[in-house]
This record gives structure tokens, C-alpha cells and sequence, in this order.
């Protein structure tokens, strides 16, 4: 069986799931680079594109002719949001087809005068609906997303995105640690992750006495802002704004964190931050509204869900946790044992293929009950 990716490029979002199809397939696997490199969109400048299963479409013109033989005659073909020109052409073929994508209405109904939402809708409903496309969900609500545009009803399955298991980054767990609680934020200090939720929580938690310390990472333009708010609620000596750092330095201090907060609105479409600090074994308390939560937070079991824009909701999950350490670790220790054993690169790639196995048998569903390729 040879299978293709069609994304627009392969950073470090794409990468872990890639080598792991390469891994299982070999030369069975290609993946095609649609867009041309773009520092911006490559993460930090890592390029991945010397991978060998990999075709910069976008920038040579041989590898656009294979990539257009690919998407001809792979038996199966997966896109990204945006090759709309490409699922056109492979809807022609009338071959297994997955498209992956975060949810739609971000912005509410709001979306339905975006350009892009109605070519896309345009273009499944003239050429897809009755071809065997199916939808990966890049999110926990994209499959109402697509039910609400008439589109993909009963073929959504759980995807997201797929992070390296953290197993260098062991915890620094002290048996009976219970005086001072870490708690981390990390993420890029914009509206839309509401960095000022955790200030304002750090201030609640300091006036009733609770006793913590608190890491923001990150930096954006909100930093000044936030800076602000620490000096005016005077919590320099509890929360700490760390700035900037490289992943190995993030990572290392979610392995030295108990509680990891992610605040980030609607308009989150998947969140890996997530996944690397349950892989390091934080308990994470994250919002509703964030599109990795409602798949990879199973709420009082590997951390805890709150509701989105409700300072009260979290107050609550986070001195639930304040007041419970032992529970505290053991929702850290099973939030790394669901990324290991559910939500990993590894599992996804498996996953994937058993999915495609059972519908090239003529299974209208799956028989994965959990974690990637699940039905959503």
C-alpha cells in the first residue's frame, strides 16, 4: 500500500507522524511539501525537507510532476487544510482519501463569509460528498463544525497533533513535596492565549493564602502588559515572567512543574503545548474551548477541564489541586502514560493504518475506541 501526505510543509508539527509512516512503510511513504519553504511556518527555521520521504513540490518541478503521479495513483492520499487543487484532482481518482483540518467556526458564524470556508464548502459538495473522503479532526470540535455545514457526517475520526515522547525529561518529583506548588504557563503572550488569566489567578490564589510559584514562558506582544499587571497586584515574588527560552529549556521545566494552566480561548485550533506537558507529566488544567482538550483530557482522570473564560472555574480546578497533591501526581502520571500509550506519533501512525485497513474492507466505521483515528 502506498500512501501520501499533502501538507503545506513539513515542520516539527508534521514531523514525529511522518517518520513513523516512513518507519512502518519505507519507500510506501511519501510526503509532499505543497507550499514553499517558509522560515515563519518551518517553527523556528528547523528544515526537515532532507527527510527522504519527502518532495518539495512547491520548488522543483520534478518533484511537482512525482507529486502529481502520487496523487494519482497512491492508494491512499491525506491533505492538509489548503490543497484544495489537489483533492480536486485526486476526487477524479475516486481513491481513499483522508483530509485533516482544524474546526471551522472559530469566530462563530462569523466564518461562513470567509472566502476559504466556502470554497471548501463548495468543493465537497460538487466533487467530494460521494467519494470515500473522510475527515481527521484536528480538533475535538471540528466533527460538529462539519455536521453543521452538511459535510463529513459519519466519516470524522480523532486526529490531532503529535508530539516526541518526553522520556529524557524524567520529574523531579520529592516524595511528600507539598509546600510549594509550581505552576507553569507557556505560550506566546497573545490575546488569544490570555496570559493576563494566570496573573489574575495568581493574585486570587495569594490573598487566600495558598502558597505556589508561578512561570510564565513565552514572549509576544502582551509581555509589557503583563510585566504590569505582576509589578501592579505586587506578585514579583510569586510570579515570574521567564520570556523566550528553547523547547529543551520548556520542556525541562514542565518536568520540574506540578500544575501546567493552558487559557486559550476558541480560537485555539489544536494546543501541542498539551501534549508536551502531559508528556512530562503535568497535571494540566486546561480550558473547554481549546481544540486538544475534550480529546486528550479525560476531566478528574489525567488533569483537569474548566470552563473557558470563567476565572471562578479555574480558581477552583487549581486549589481542587492545591489542596490534593497526591491526586495532583497521579493525574501527572497518567496524563504521560495516555501520551505514551494513546496519544503518541507512534500510536497515530498504527492507528491510521488500521483505519485505512478496515475501510478498504468496507467498514463504514472503526474499531479503534480511543486516541487517534477513533470515531469523533
Amino acid at each position: 500500500m502506498n500512501i501520501t501526505f499533502f501538507i503545506n510543509y513539513l515542520n516539527h508539527h508534521q514531523l514525529p507522524v511522518a517518520d513513523e509512516m516512513y518507519r512502518l512503510l519505507g519507500d510506501r511513504f511519501r510526503f509532499v511539501a505543497t507550499c514553499s519553504r517558509n522560515p515563519a511556518e518551518l517553527k523556528g527555521g528547523a528544515d526537515y525537507s532532507s527527510r527522504p520521504y519527502c518532495l518539495l513540490a512547491a520548488e522543483d518541478e520534478a518533484a511537482r510532476e512525482e507529486a502529481i503521479r502520487l496523487n494519482r495513483e497512491s492508494d491512499v492520499c491525506v491533505y492538509g487544510a489548503g490543497n484544495l487543487a489537489w483533492e480536486r484532482e485526486r476526487a477524479l481518482t475516486g481513491k481513499l482519501s483522508f483530509e485533516i483540518s482544524e474546526r471551522w467556526f472559530k469566530r462563530g458564524l462569523l466564518n461562513l463569509l470567509s472566502p476559504r470556508l466556502i470554497r471548501w464548502w463548495w468543493l465537497y459538495q460538487t466533487k467530494l460528498r460521494f467519494k470515500p473522503f473522510y475527515k481527521l479532526c484536528a480538533s475535538a470540535f471540528t466533527a460538529s463544525d462539519c455536521n453543521r455545514l452538511l459535510a463529513f457526517r459519519g466519516r470524522c475520526f480523532k486526529w490531532g497533533y503529535f508530539t516526541e515522547p518526553a522520556a529524557a525529561f524524567h520529574r523531579q518529583e520529592q516524595v511528600g513535596h507539598t509546600d510549594v506548588v509550581r505552576i507553569m504557563w507557556c505560550a506566546r503572550l497573545i490575546p488569544l492565549k490570555h496570559p493576563e488569566t494566570a496573573v489574575e489567578l495568581a493574585d486570587r490564589l495569594r490573598k487566600n493564602g495558598y502558597v505556589f510559584k508561578m512561570s510564565l514562558y513565552g514572549g509576544g506582544p502582551l509581555r509589557d502588559k503583563v510585566l504590569q499587571m505582576i509589578s501592579g497586584k505586587q506578585l514579583e515574588n510569586l510570579v515570574e515572567l521567564k520570556g523566550d527560552v528553547s523547547n529543551a529549556e520548556v520542556l525541562h521545566a514542565m518536568a520540574d512543574a506540578d500544575i501546567f494552566l493552558f487559557t486559550s480561548d476558541r480560537n485555539e485550533g489544536w494546543g501541542a503545548v498539551v501534549n508536551e506537558a502531559m508528556g512530562c507529566g503535568c497535571c494540566v488544567v486546561g480550558s473547554n474551548q481549546i481544540g486538544s482538550i475534550p480529546f486528550l483530557i479525560q476531566n478528574e482522570n489525567n488533569g483537569l477541564i474548566y470552563k473557558g473564560g470563567d476565572i471562578d472555574s479555574l480558581y477552583r480546578k487549581v486549589t481542587f489541586l492545591l489542596e490534593h497533591p497526591d491526586r495532583c501526581r497521579e493525574m501527572g502520571r497518567q496524563a504521560a502514560a495516555d501520551l505514551r500509550e494513546i496519544w503518541s506519533p507512534k500510536v497515530a501512525a498504527a492507528n491510521l493504518l488500521q483505519l485505512i485497513g478496515e475501510l478498504q474492507s468496507g467498514c463504514t466505521t472503526t474499531s479503534i475506541t480511543c486516541g487517534p483515528c477513533s470515531k469523533a
